[in-house]
């Protein structure tokens, strides 16, 4: 007589329907927005940039490029992470 104190647990997996449409949403929807977006990050950074540069003299044209300089940085940071997110998710549901 066997005595089975610990239950196997399994993983949920998603319906196939489900992994195609959330794939598809990805690759059609979100993942062309990221582009947009880092595309703009990387103008915006410069774009500081540039005014750091033409303003060396003006303190306060050198505080503005470093503010656009920083928001630049910060968009590229929070679209690279929200793509190694959306990777993380595709890669956990599965291809």
């Amino acid at each position: 007589m066997s005595l089975n104190l610990i239950s196997k647990v399994y993983a949920a997996e998603l319906p196939e329907p489900t992994t195609v449409l959330i794939q598809s949403i990805l690759t059609n929807i979100v993942n062309p927005v990221i582009t947009l977006l880092v595309v703009v990050a990387v103008i915006i950074f410069l774009w500081g940039v540039f005014e750091f540069i033409r303003a060396a003299d003006s303190p306060e044209g050198r505080k503005q490029g470093g503010k656009h300089i920083l928001f630049g940085s910060l968009g590229l940071f929070i679209m690279a992470s929200a793509y190694g997110i959306l990777n993380l998710i595709l890669g956990t549901i599965g291809k």
